[in-house]
């Protein structure tokens, strides 16, 4: 599948990128020289970077976001000001690309007050297109109770959520010299999303538009598993999900480093194809990439056409409006 840049079979016209990151110039200096995520070279990014490639491959519009260990370097008032700062970055950046690029804001968790603030300001006065989530911060995952006010508020205002693994927070954790983004970030996905199942978060919060990463990471292979928490822990009989399937087909999936022919047949039948979403995981994924999971999308078998087009385009302006507001003014 995968191919030279010479020889990329052609892109469908039209896609919208909805994982691809950004670093920007201030963000990039406060991270200097901290090892942002163990065995990974943090890439060089530049928004003509990222419209070159986008030209490249028939990528209309790409939804930026920050991606592990978003602003949680820092702590307190630099917290703060690195993600207003990112956020105003983005706005200035969508301003003057206004049809190319959209962006979801980076929040200063796990400080859930400022977090509240910023989404404020983010949403309301620079007008960004939703919010990007991490995993879990510290050892603090998206399930826990101190988080819920701010996800009910988002869902509240129906803004999409990008979700992104982190580097599992277990300070002991043993990677075999292996880069945790390589295999652990599709674990983290799934520990977050098994937490807010058992948890009831996503029972009392149905409106919660969650985008998850890497087709989910593990959750199509152990959607069926999922169902069987009360047999193996009678203690979840009151917590488990009515319908653990149902509910995970409520969410959405990208297809960022998933789009072949092993990630595609379990995600398109856990979700279906109204729920699943193109993304590359540009720049932390070289431009080849984008080409081999441009390709791979493209090559697809088990879409037809119209349900190939939602993927590339239509579920991702659906849950974007303000992105689709603006691809149609400045068309």
């Amino acid at each position: 599948m995968t191919e030279t840049l010479e020889t990329a079979m052609p892109a469908p016209a039209g896609l919208i990128d909805v994982h691809h990151h950004a670093v920007p110039p201030e963000y990039a200096a406060a991270l200097a020289d901290r090892v942002a995520i163990p065995g990974v070279d943090y890439p060089h990014w530049s928004p003509e970077e990222s419209l070159e490639v986008m030209d490249r491959h028939g990528i209309d519009a790409a939804v930026l976001s920050i991606t592990a260990p978003g602003v949680t370097f820092v702590e307190g008032d630099d917290a703060r000001k690195l993600a207003r700062t990112v956020n105003e970055y983005f706005a200035g950046l969508i301003a003057a690309h206004p049809a190319r690029f959209g962006a979801f804001a980076i929040l200063p968790l796990p400080d859930v007050d400022a977090a509240r603030e910023e989404l404020h300001h983010a949403v309301d006065e620079l007008g960004l297109d939703g919010v990007g989530l991490l995993t879990s911060y510290g050892s603090r995952y998206l399930n826990d109770p101190a988080f819920e006010p701010l996800l009910a508020e988002i869902a509240e205002r129906g803004l999409a959520v990008h979700v992104h693994p982190v580097v599992p927070p277990s300070a002991d954790l043993v990677t075999f010299d292996l880069p945790p983004s390589l295999y652990e970030f599709t674990f983290e996905t799934t520990r977050t999303v098994a937490g807010l199942l058992f948890d009831g978060v996503l029972d009392r919060l149905p409106g919660l538009q969650l985008i998850l990463s890497h087709a989910g990471g593990t959750l199509p292979f152990l959607a069926q598993r999922l169902t069987h928490g009360p047999t193996i822990g009678a203690y979840l009989t009151g917590r488990a999900p009515a319908d653990v399937v149902g509910t995970l087909r409520r969410l959405h999936y990208d297809i960022a480093m998933s789009a072949n022919a092993f990630a595609l047949p379990a995600l398109t039948e856990l979700a279906g194809t109204e729920h699943i979403l193109y993304g590359s995981d540009f720049p932390f994924m070289p431009a080849s990439h984008t080409t081999e999971n441009t390709d791979g999308f493209r090559a697809y078998a088990g879409w037809d056409e119209t349900q190939r087009a939602a993927v590339g385009r239509a579920n991702a302006l659906r849950l974007l409006p303000r992105l689709a507001e603006r691809i149609a003014r400045h068309a």
